[in-house]
């Protein structure tokens, strides 16, 4: 049996690298990638920081649940998900039983360095972005842990290497969760 067969389900905070990793596991395993963020702008027509202006974050959290909801029905695929997906329980079942759950998970400093001069992070739009992403980390951590079939540091590592490393460890017949 391959342990890589079904979908591919990434989950971490923004700037984890969801979106950098998630292109390259699909390319190196055949899989089509999505990013749920990018879906819900298509289908909107507006940015995601748009949708939070005028709609609010609870108003982009439905938009979301949707979005996931119609990504998971589809087969074989890799996808990024946004940070606060695994807020809503209903989100993270979903995730959990339609395929394989890697949290990709870095420290703050490189968090914040990804992030800190990107204008499309609604939340991040703070005074204090490093206190904000601590708080972030503090609260959906404990999430992406119960869910995760994987746990992988991308803290300052290779992209190429970190997805070799992937495909390896889901290759594994038992892979560890970290």
């Amino acid at each position: 049996m391959d342990n890589l067969a079904g979908n591919l389900f990434l989950v971490g905070l923004m700037g984890a690298g969801k979106t950098t990793v998630g292109r390259a596991l699909a390319r190196r395993t055949g899989r089509t990638f999505y990013d749920s963020d990018h879906e819900i702008e298509t289908r909107c027509g507006v940015r995601v920081a748009t949708i939070f202006d005028i709609e609010g974050e609870q108003r982009f959290r439905d938009r979301e649940s949707s979005v996931i909801a119609d990504l998971v029905g589809l087969d074989n695929i890799v996808l990024a998900t946004g940070g606060g997906a695994v807020l809503r329980p209903a989100n993270r079942e979903l995730l959990k039983t339609h395929g394989k759950v890697i949290y990709l998970r870095a420290n703050i400093d490189d968090l914040l360095s990804r992030t800190l001069h990107d204008r499309n992070r609604p939340l991040l739009r703070t005074a204090d972005p490093r206190a904000k992403l601590e708080s972030l980390y503090r609260e959906r951590d404990p999430l992406y842990r119960e869910i995760a079939d994987l746990v992988v540091d991308t803290t300052q590592q290779n992209v190429n290497l970190l997805v070799a490393e992937l495909e390896h460890l889901l290759r594994s017949p038992t892979p560890p969760r970290n």
